[in-house]
């Protein structure tokens, strides 16, 4: 019985070990008292960094003493890329922020000013799928408290929320 029970709680937790899992996370929350679209996205370090090494032909070394000092402005130009947001029917441009590392992870905070009320949120995001087909960006907006989801892919990269 021993024997059982420790096989069915190895079993589970080598399975994660053995498999990298690619998703990124996508918080979006509308700021009635600032009239903006606030953003927080969080993927892994070390593939936003393959990435953009490759797609741009440089090397970043994130989080080394050696990163590049125009770091910020190659996160910008690939997320302005690969990520964009239509606030009701109108495509917007977000500022960029900054950035945070924690452990392995970058945080990107973005934000888009002066919105209306969102009825509708249009996202098209393909952060990563370039380079790893089995990437899934999870998408999670709040407005006026109503949460509402989004999972995409790459053979779905769309997806449309209404409020």
């Amino acid at each position: 019985m021993k024997k059982l029970f420790v096989l069915l709680l190895v079993l589970p937790l080598l399975s994660f070990t053995l498999h990298k899992y690619y998703v990124a996370l996508t918080e979006i929350e509308y700021r009635e008292d600032t009239q903006s679209v606030q953003m927080i996205m969080n993927v892994f370090m070390d593939d936003i960094e393959l990435a953009i090494n490759k797609d741009h032909n440089t090397n970043l070394k994130i989080a080394t003493k050696d990163e590049l000092k125009s770091i910020d402005e190659h996160f910008y130009k690939y997320l302005k890329t690969h990520f964009k947001v239509i606030i009701n029917n109108e495509e917007k441009t977000y500022k960029f922020i900054g950035k945070e590392y924690d452990g392995n992870i970058v945080y990107f905070y973005l934000e888009i000013e002066n919105v209306s009320l969102p009825k509708s949120i249009k996202i098209e995001n393909d952060i990563l799928v370039n380079h790893f087909p089995d990437q899934q960006n999870l998408i999670k907006a709040t407005v006026k408290k109503e949460r509402k989801s989004l999972f995409l892919s790459s053979d779905n990269y769309k997806g449309l929320l209404n409020f």
